[in-house]
């Protein structure tokens, strides 16, 4: 078995869980607690305990917000030393209600199935945000965004930059670009330090590109070539990147972009299924033709503004295929990242 390989849960949300000295360092930076908005995602759990273990003052809460219907997690942070408020975020009197914090991730957010529920998807991105980010005014504030605000990019001029146009492709996207401009707007009004954290294809095992690629290619199933090309991060790694920019906001101006792209460098998807039958011993089965753009961030002002060490792709793949013949849990959320009509 691969060196390091998760091999259950448990162990897997240790390894997204665990904090490197600048994250540590760049929390102990910041003074007061940490509170974190719709923490009942995929990410939020693994980012939450991360910034329990990553402050040594335990007088420093870490608080965790979301609906939490599933009753388990909310006991499984809790027993990590991250204390958990059930609340809906589209609830004004609820969001009120929160306690005050100097320093806020904002998490929440629709996307799968935003095109059958759309009415769901502006109340979550939009009319939640506005909420939050006037609740929260004054605190520094990391809004999670997404790529998707870019629209494709061609391909040769080597993925979008922050301070690129934004172009919705389809009523998801444009749901995140209306996001961004409320956090933007009341933040400029408000004086408020702002990220805005514009994250590509995170990968945990139990979901992801390469997952889904994975998966794929060891059922024998044709992997679709029409988008050629994504950014790919380990999920540990994004976890690190979003604590570390709370102490990377600044008060939004008008010629100063407060984006930042977060994810890998660009690799093809023939090489992530490639990489995955050389591990698994399995041919790749592909389908359908590149076309000329994508989805995806060019990263010079991540590497500048927020180095880091990245998991190796050839890790992450090698991860994923032991995670998944050893019957490792899957979120059967696929990220659709071949998608090319804006419909999630």
């Amino acid at each position: 078995m691969t060196s390091g390989a998760p091999t259950n849960e448990l162990a897997l949300d240790a390894l997204l869980s665990a904090p490197d000295e600048r994250t540590r360092s760049a929390l102990a930076a910041l003074a007061g607690d940490v509170l974190i908005l719709g923490a009942g995602g995929k990410m939020g759990p693994t980012v939450a305990r991360m910034a329990r273990r990553a402050i040594a003052d335990v007088s420093r809460r870490v608080i965790a917000v979301s609906r939490f219907t599933d009753d388990a997690a909310a006991l499984a942070l809790n027993t990590h030393g991250v204390e958990t408020i059930r609340a809906d975020l589209a609830d004004p009197a609820a969001v009120a209600a929160l306690p005050d914090a100097p320093n806020v991730l904002w998490m929440a957010g629709q996307k799968f199935g935003s095109t059958g529920d759309p009415v769901g998807t502006w109340t979550q991105n939009v009319v939640a945000s506005t909420i939050a980010a006037q609740r929260y005014a004054g605190s520094r504030m990391v809004c999670f965004s997404t790529g998707n605000v870019y629209g494709r990019q061609a391909v040769a001029l080597g993925g979008a930059r922050e301070r690129d146009a934004l172009v919705p492709d389809g009523e998801y996207a444009a749901s995140c670009i209306g996001r961004e401009r409320v956090f933007e707007s009341i933040a400029r009004r408000t004086h408020t330090p702002l990220l805005l954290y514009r994250l590509f294809y995170a990968c945990d095992l139990r979901y992801g590109v390469v997952t889904d690629i994975a998966h794929k290619v060891l059922h024998g199933m044709p992997v679709s070539l029409d988008t050629a090309f994504v950014n790919v991060i380990w999920q540990g790694d994004a976890n690190r990147l979003a604590l570390r920019a709370l102490y990377e906001t600044a008060v939004p101006a008008a010629d100063v972009s407060v984006a930042l792209n977060v994810t890998g460098p660009v690799v093809a998807v023939r090489d992530i299924a490639e990489r995955v039958g050389a591990i698994g011993g399995v041919r790749p089965v592909f389908a359908g033709a590149p076309r000329d753009d994508a989805l995806i961030a060019n990263t010079n002002r991540l590497t500048e503004r927020l180095p880091y060490t990245a998991l190796p792709l050839d890790t992450l793949c090698e991860w994923a295929v032991h995670w998944i013949r050893g019957d490792g849990r899957l979120l059967h959320k696929p990220t659709k990242f071949e998608v090319r009509d804006g419909r999630y």
